[in-house]
């Protein structure tokens, strides 16, 4: 078992896998399947998948367990195999990284909403988000990334839940795919701050709509916790059908090796990508990374508040336009 805190303490960016779902359906996840009941049915794939990111250049890869909560395999007719869909989601990656690639457990929001306006509890949340760690942790993962969520009160549960099935380290991401809060409402900068103190070891951005966006949010965490290990795993833009047959993604490996630097400019630690992206883009991540030294805290913080007051108009806003027309091409 690799030390992620050891890791995270060396020089360097580390290096993580790409999209799990939109690369298994190209693998041949059938239409409307859960990615994760393939831990289950087609294991050669899913190790297949795993290894693509490795060959890649990932030095961390995610187990395929994203929705492995109970009450979102409940919807798949397969709560009763929480337990081992999670268990096998960390035994299949823990095959084929060895012991050179970090293996963390992948969970995602429960798809339920949180009271008062849905009916799961807090404490029922923490209660299946423990669930999942325990059974992720005896797989064999070397720690704990909780990704996707959009509620705060989930996110605090899912770190709660991940604390109490074990001692390895806990990861979080949030997506900010609404103009700049998530789905419920949280900006980058309150989450941030509402996290940092609950034992984490990295914090950051997933998912959400372009790569300008995740690193305006990815600033925005920087410039409000200076102090904070930051994580960045974006979408490769935003999907498109093609032919009404074929769902494209438009960002290319290039276009996001581009923006691996301004990710890195920020002191990105932990790097990847999310819907869309492909070992392609991995390696071309870690190509652009490599030799990379981020510049000083301080000079960055300096460049975050002079952005910023600009406030998003003139010069900065039309660079952020144009950075959105090049993504699309």
């Amino acid at each position: 078992m690799r030390d992620l805190r050891k890791k995270l303490s060396e020089p360097g960016i580390l290096i993580m896998d790409g999209a799990t779902g939109t690369q298994m359906q190209g693998l041949g996840l059938p239409p409307g399947m859960a990615p994760e009941l393939w831990n289950l049915k087609n294991p050669v794939a899913v190790k297949k998948h795993h290894q693509g990111y490795i060959d890649a250049g990932s030095d961390a890869i995610l187990t395929n367990s994203f929705g492995g909560t109970r009450p979102r395999l409940e919807m798949e007719q397969s709560g009763h195999l929480t337990h081992e869909i999670n268990v096998t989601a960390a035994r299949l990656a823990r095959e084929v990284a060895g012991d050179e690639v970090l293996v963390l457990g992948s969970m995602g929001p429960t798809g339920l909403l949180m009271d008062p306006m849905g009916s799961l509890t807090y404490e029922k949340a923490v209660e299946y988000f423990a669930e999942q760690a325990a059974a992720l942790v005896e797989g064999g993962v070397d720690g704990i990334h909780i990704e996707t969520l959009s509620d705060l009160q989930e996110t605090k549960a899912a770190i709660v839940g991940a604390h109490q099935a074990t001692d390895l380290p806990v990861t979080v991401t949030m997506s900010f795919d609404m103009h700049g809060r998530t789905m419920m409402g949280v900006r980058p900068e309150d989450a941030v701050k509402s996290l940092r103190d609950l034992d984490v070891v990295a914090i950051g951005v997933n998912c959400g709509n372009t790569l300008e966006d995740n690193l305006i949010a990815v600033t925005a965490m920087r410039s409000a916790a200076p102090d904070v290990l930051l994580i960045a795993k974006p979408n490769a833009g935003l999907p498109r059908m093609e032919d009404t047959v074929e769902v494209v993604y438009d960002v290319t490996p290039q276009i996001m090796a581009d923006y691996a630097l301004k990710f890195g400019n920020q002191r990105v630690k932990m790097l990847g990508g999310c819907c869309g992206s492909t070992p392609a883009h991995i390696a071309a991540l870690r190509e652009a990374l490599e030799g990379f030294t981020p510049p000083p805290l301080e000079t960055v913080l300096a460049q975050n508040q002079n952005s910023h007051g600009d406030n998003g108009t003139g010069a900065d806003r039309r660079n952020r336009r144009r950075e959105r027309r090049r993504e699309r091409v």
